[in-house]
């Protein structure tokens, strides 16, 4: 009812109006009033009622009191009934929440066990060094297990400790790996070893197979020796073969020989923990720091054989090693890489052998420094490495083993040379005979008509040097061998070769030996004689040379042989030395004169030192008969070295006398010295006319001595004016107008 007032008196209280407040309690008063009476009124409605009640209470509270002491009663009487199962229940309890914990536990645990285990595991595989098995079980241990109880503080433990692992994993791996470059390095020369020898093993048995499919190889002279060759090649590839079996625990495998396990295991490793790039970088930097150890060669290595076989060996075994890792792995050694490696290498193998090859003085190890790079290329050639610049070098080495054989020769010419006789070879029976045409080709029907014992025109020397050459041809041929080349480049390199050796190795010693003081007439006379027949002998070279190749010398590309150049020549020099030791000698003769040409008769003969003079030319021209004359070529080509000899020497003797005659310190000469020097005239004039080598025409060789005649007969017209000098007439030709001869 006082709802709305009450409000406006609100109202006025917060909008103070005059007087508010003492309105506001006076209706609030007014209110509580009304409140009062409305209670009173309500409270004595209900009265009776409450009344009541309580009488009514009053009457159970007895009833209340009985119930309550049968309840206190009943209540102590079931407490002390229930003790015992108290106690139990709360066993129960205990026990049912101890079956919940351990069913818990046992939850926990099972989810926790396969962690316990896998890290065990993982312990394990560490333990045993399987590091790739270790990142595996790391890998399911963080991706599946760990996980569902990273709750617990052991697995933040385990979690903490993976990547602790997975880095002394990968030193570990890398440890190995080093210790794996370490080792490699070592065996490498033992793989480039076993490597070349089955090479070398295969090339032969298959060398041997392709001879015997071969029935026309190594025609004549050249096929038993091959077959000797061949039968040795055999007995060692039998022998080999046989070794092998009797040995089958050695290695024979780049993966038997080494362990190629730490790089597979780290590259697993780096490839699992995403760092495969990083791997391969460092293991292609460490290879190529190992390459240029492996192709830095020791300073004595062209010394022996065993120095180049150590250097190929350690190659070829790096690239082995390389060839494995490149088809077993993927992506850590590429194709590409290994071209590049190897070109490299190969420009550093052909420098260090040009340069050591060029030390080689012994025609041997040059070939078999030349059969080891045979065998090194054809090695790495089986693996899929070129090596046509290594075959190129050879044809360089070739021709420095040219040179070394060149030079051996030149030491055995030289030899033969200085223990030859220079006499016909003689022959006492056929058997003797047969021994020597075995050893060099000769033909003579003329000798064959004679009887024994009997005398080959050239000198032992001969067939010897015919002997060396067969030898430097088969020297040479061992080279050629093996190069993959066909067999006219190998006829064309076995003429070319042989040809140096007889236009400058032959030649110079021929050249030389006719230089020698030593050599005297009859000693050059053989050697023209001599050269003549190894002339004739070098069509039997070339035909021993196309039985070698099996190429014919009709075949267009076929080189000659250029020995008849070299030949002639050396006859050409011994002829010369012929006519230069003839005037040497007669030069000697000629010291030894004495005249006196002051004296007053002559001793009525020629002077003792002429007559000497003319006895040595008389017995020197007769050693010309012995110039072979087997045809009519070498009859005309010796009958003139005769007379070209005997004119030579007949001009010289003139052109001597007249020096002596006109000499300037030629004061005066006595009509007795003139009649001296004109009987020494004479003799000389005689000597020409007895025909001393037959072949001359007429009057030719005592035409050499007409200017001495002249001079003699003006000299004679002298005297007419006694100790007066007289000037020589111009009709003395040679003789200058200021020399004077002056009578007694």
């Amino acid at each position: 009812m006082c709802a709305a007032p009450t409000k406006r008196v609100h109202r006025s209280v917060y909008d103070d109006q005059p007087n508010a407040h003492q309105r506001f309690m006076e209706k609030l008063d007014t209110c509580i009033r009304n409140h009062d009476r409305e209670i009173e009124k309500m409270c004595n409605f209900h009265h009776q009622g409450f009344v009541d009640a309580i009488t009514e209470l009053l009457k159970v509270r007895a009833d209340a009191e009985k119930l309550k002491v049968q309840v206190t009663d009943t209540n102590r009487r079931l407490q002390d009934a229930g003790k015992e199962v108290i106690a139990q229940t709360e066993e129960i309890i205990r026990c049912r929440v101890q079956q919940r914990n351990i069913t818990t536990v046992v939850e926990k645990l099972q989810l926790c066990l396969p962690v316990l285990e896998m890290y065990s595991k993982l312990k394990e595989q560490m333990k045993v060094k399987r590091y790739y098995s270790a990142l595996k079980t790391m890998e399911q241990l963080e991706n599946l297990y760990l996980p569902r109880v990273s709750q617990y503080r052991f697995c933040q433990i385990m979690i903490e400790n993976l990547p602790k692992l997975r880095e002394e994993i990968k030193e570990i791996s890398m440890s190995d790996l080093k210790d794996f470059l370490e080792s490699i390095r070592k065996h490498s020369d033992r793989i480039g070893e076993t490597a070349m020898k089955q090479a070398q093993q295969q090339k032969t048995f298959s060398t041997t197979l392709q001879k015997h499919n071969n029935v026309n190889y190594g025609r004549n002279m050249h096929l038993g020796r091959s077959r000797i060759l061949d039968s040795k090649n055999e007995m060692t590839l039998k022998r080999t073969f046989e070794e092998d079996d009797d040995h089958d625990e050695e290695v024979l495998t780049a993966q038997d020989l080494v362990d190629f396990s730490p790089v597979y295991r780290c590259l697993h490793i780096y490839s699992v923990l995403g760092d495969g790039e990083i791997f391969e970088n460092y293991y292609r930097k460490q290879r190529r720091k190992q390459a240029r150890l492996v192709l830095q060669p020791q300073s004595s290595m062209h010394e022996t054989v065993e120095g180049y076989r150590r250097y190929f060996s350690q190659i070829v075994g790096f690239f082995v090693v390389e060839d494995h890792i490149l088809h077993v792995t993927q992506g850590l050694v590429t194709r590409t890489y290994t071209d590049e490696l190897w070109n490299m290498a190969l420009s550093k193998i052909i420098a260090v052998l040009r340069t050591h090859s060029s030390y080689c003085n012994d025609p041997d190890l040059v070939l078999e420094l030349k059969n080891l790079i045979v065998v090194f290329a054809d090695t790495l050639q089986g693996y899929g490495f070129p090596v046509n610049r290594l075959f190129d070098l050879l044809f360089e080495i070739r021709d420095q083993y040219n040179e070394t054989l060149l030079k051996k020769w030149s030491g055995l010419f030289r030899d033969i040379f200085e223990a030859d006789n220079y006499s016909p070879i003689p022959v006492a029976n056929e058997e003797e005979y047969k021994i020597v045409i075995s050893k060099f080709p000769f033909q003579d029907s003329e000798l064959d008509k004679q009887s024994f014992p009997k005398k080959l025109p050239m000198s032992q020397s001969v067939p010897q040097i015919y002997i060396q050459v067969k030898e430097f041809i088969y020297a040479s041929l061992k080279f050629s061998e093996s190069l993959h080349r066909s067999s006219t480049e190998i006829d064309d390199m076995l003429r070319k070769s042989t040809n140096l050796l007889l236009t400058r190795t032959l030649s110079s010693c021929l050249q030389n030996l006719i230089k020698k003081p030593h050599i005297g007439l009859t000693e050059l006379v053989q050697i023209i004689i001599n050269t003549t027949h190894l002339e004739l002998a070098c069509k039997y070279l070339e035909d021993f040379i196309s039985n070698i190749t099996n190429i014919s010398q009709v075949t267009v590309h076929t080189a000659r042989l250029y020995g008849l150049s070299t030949f002639k020549d050396a006859r050409h020099a011994a002829e010369g030395e012929i006519y230069t030791k003839l005037n040497q000698k007669i030069d000697e003769f000629i010291q030894i004169a004495d005249y006196d040409w002051t004296m007053s008769e002559s001793d009525g003969r020629a002077s003792g030192y002429l007559m000497d003079l003319i006895n040595f030319l008389r017995s020197t021209f007769q050693v010309f008969t012995h110039l072979p004359n087997n045809n009519n070529d070498h009859a005309a080509m010796s009958g003139k070295v005769a007379q070209t000899a005997c004119m030579s020497a007949c001009q010289h003797l003139s052109t001597s006398l007249m020096q002596m005659l006109l000499d300037t310190e030629l004061k005066q000469i006595s009509m007795g010295a003139i009649q001296q020097f004109n009987l020494d005239v004479i003799q000389c004039e005689l000597f020409a006319s007895s025909e001393p080598v037959p072949g001359f025409q007429g009057d030719t060789l005592q035409l050499a001595f007409i200017d001495l005649r002249q001079c003699w007969l003006c000299g004679q017209l002298a005297p007419k004016v006694a100790l007066s000098p007289k000037i020589i007439p111009d009709s003395c030709p040679k003789v200058k107008r200021k020399r004077h001869l002056y009578d007694i």
